[in-house]
């Protein structure tokens, strides 16, 4: 994994797509043989990896453009799932009955999700079939690629204690064996992603969010029991891969809400410093997280580790300063040492705030981090803030 001894590097968090762009994918489904053709994909992301690098992103990704359907793309590549309706009163997903929902019910009556809804339902073993899927998604983001340099690339997997999330289990004797079995599926892809030459990102907003799923809430010990099975799982779908090219992303969801249930990342930091990764991608630039740079001043990040902060937000249309950006990021390279940051998002911005904002804080972000840079060397950082073709 990349890393910089003159200058903070940048990146996001992954998801880059639009909403409408997802819903074009999703329909094409039922109407195409081939619906990444259909709708152009691979032109489309050839697109964004340009502009990625044009904005002046460091460490890039394909933008999710091939993953539709929400948590059902995962369906599509694990057998032993089958759908049923929503029976009444039945959540479609861990996050739809939580004590934050309970809590605020006026505000979250407004955001249900319809009721003709189907949940995904674990009803057999599981086994991965989405070996050609994968190939097909490492292919379109290669061809993207193809006469850019960037500093490095990276492709985002769900977690199995997230995908537990929207995975009801119906087969599996208890929650244990049924996180191992979903492991166990999901590690093929892990290693696909690994032996492509893409550095993996592990995206498991269950680790902290889960905790406000649990109603009533269960008491610190008690989910730290939870979560620490969740980690055992990941580690073992780990097993096997290089820690340097595998990097862990969480937050605490990325919907527009309160969050006056999130639990503090103190309570589970050392959680997410065992998971078996060279990087650790966090929330850290929203109202509800930012004061938590503090939790680095007595938690050792582990040597060789690289730490990712959010320093800007998908959860506002406020378009964060450089200056605040770069005050951000000085925060935690005089914590953690500044050739162990780099730059990073609260969540992936596709379908969180308009693209034109995305776009304005990815360009804030970038000319933060040159001005971060300046400060801790002591000298301009040189960049490039045009796309390159490599010879």
């Amino acid at each position: 994994m990349q890393r910089s001894t003159d200058r903070i590097l940048t990146t996001h968090a992954g998801r880059l797509s639009e909403r409408s762009q997802q819903a074009e994918l999703r329909r094409a489904t039922q109407s195409s043989a081939d619906p990444f053709a259909a709708t152009g994909v691979s032109e489309r992301m050839a697109a964004l990896v340009r502009r990625q690098i044009e904005v002046g992103v460091d460490v890039i990704s394909d933008g999710e453009l091939g993953k539709f359907g929400g948590f059902a793309y995962y369906g599509r590549r694990l057998s032993g799932i089958t759908t049923r309706k929503v029976d009444e009163g039945e959540p479609l997903v861990m996050s739809q009955r939580t004590n934050e929902r309970l809590e605020f019910a006026e505000f979250y009556a407004e955001l249900q999700f319809p009721r003709e809804a189907e949940r995904m339902v674990c009803t057999g073993p599981l086994t991965y079939t989405g070996q050609a899927e994968v190939q097909r998604d490492i292919s379109v983001f290669n061809t993207a690629l193809q006469g850019t340099r960037s500093t490095e690339q990276f492709m985002c997997v769900l977690a199995p204690g997230w995908i537990e999330h929207s995975l009801w289990n119906e087969y599996y004797p208890n929650d244990e064996a049924f996180l191992f079995a979903i492991a166990d599926a999901m590690k093929h892809e892990y290693r696909a992603i690994v032996d492509a030459g893409f550095v993996l990102q592990l995206d498991d907003p269950g680790l902290p969010d889960t905790y406000d799923m649990i109603v009533p809430a269960p008491s610190l010990d008690e989910y730290r029991r939870f979560a620490e099975i969740r980690v055992e799982a990941l580690n073992h779908a780990l097993e096997g891969l290089p820690e340097d090219r595998v990097r862990y992303h969480i937050c605490w969801g990325s919907w527009h809400g309160p969050h006056t249930h999130d639990l503090p990342l103190r309570s589970v930091v050392d959680l997410m410093l065992r998971i078996r990764a060279g990087a650790y991608s966090l929330e850290a630039g929203n109202p509800r997280h930012e004061h938590e740079w503090k939790v680095w001043r007595d938690v050792k990040l582990p040597p060789g580790k690289i730490l990712i902060p959010g320093v800007v937000s998908h959860a506002s249309n406020v378009v964060e300063h450089p200056e605040l950006v770069a005050d951000r990021i000085i925060r935690y390279a005089e914590l953690v040492g500044r050739e162990n940051v780099i730059a990073g998002t609260d969540c992936g911005m596709g379908g969180r705030v308009h693209p034109q904002i995305g776009w304005a804080k990815l360009d804030a972000l970038v000319k933060g981090a040159e001005l971060a840079s300046q400060q801790l060397w002591g000298r301009p950082a040189a960049r490039t803030r045009e796309a390159s073709v490599s010879p």
